[in-house]
């Protein structure tokens, strides 16, 4: 963790995620925090390693505008098959097309993560790469699984940690950076940021 003299973390860390995903993995740290949801244009060109990780410093450095102090952590998750970023459905016919594209595929899950000290304005900016790969999914599963609701606000139409975990066959890299927020890269920036 990013620790001061005194060894702790300083007073206020705040996640700059309205992800429930997100809360639960901070949570799990072991790491006190208030959340601060940024209202940024997520609008970005690039490979996906450099759009999630540009998307991850705008949403920290909005947060930083409105807060003097803190520690403000950011994430952004994007699924890409072939290079090609998949992010949210925007309907249900976007999610199945998704999906059949993923369909017996493997594919990438990027999360881009900031930390951002807001006094002094020291910022720490990385991507993770994790590969994920799906079994054949027939049409009915995935008529099943978008019946659900589950696809509609999920980066590539899915959620591992979730029903959506039944399509996966194997994945290497970070669980938790597929779920959206890599926890092992997040300590060692922690540990980083205050060096």
């Amino acid at each position: 963790m990013a620790y001061n003299e005194a060894g702790a973390l300083p007073e206020k860390v705040i996640l700059a995620s309205g992800s429930p995903r997100r809360r639960e993995l901070l949570g799990e740290m072991g790491i006190s925090f208030e959340i601060d949801v940024p209202d940024v244009d997520e609008t970005v060109d690039g490979k996906p390693g450099g759009m999630v990780a540009v998307l991850a410093e705008r949403k920290a450095r909005a947060v930083a505008e409105r807060r003097k102090n803190g520690l403000i952590i950011a994430a952004d998750t994007l699924v890409a098959l072939d290079e090609k970023a998949l992010g949210k459905p925007v309907d249900e016919q976007d999610a199945r097309d998704m999906l059949h594209a993923l369909s017996g595929r493997t594919h990438d899950v990027f999360t881009g993560v900031c930390v951002l000290d807001a006094k002094s304005g020291r910022c720490i900016v990385d991507a993770v790469r994790s590969g994920v790969q799906f079994r054949e999914v027939t049409d009915e599963e995935i008529d099943e699984y978008i019946a659900t609701g589950e696809p509609s606000d999920k980066a590539g139409a899915y959620a591992i940690q979730g029903i959506g975990g039944k399509f996966v066959k194997g994945f290497e890299g970070s669980w938790s950076n597929i779920v959206g927020l890599p926890v092992e890269r997040l300590t060692e920036m922690l540990h980083e940021i205050n060096r």
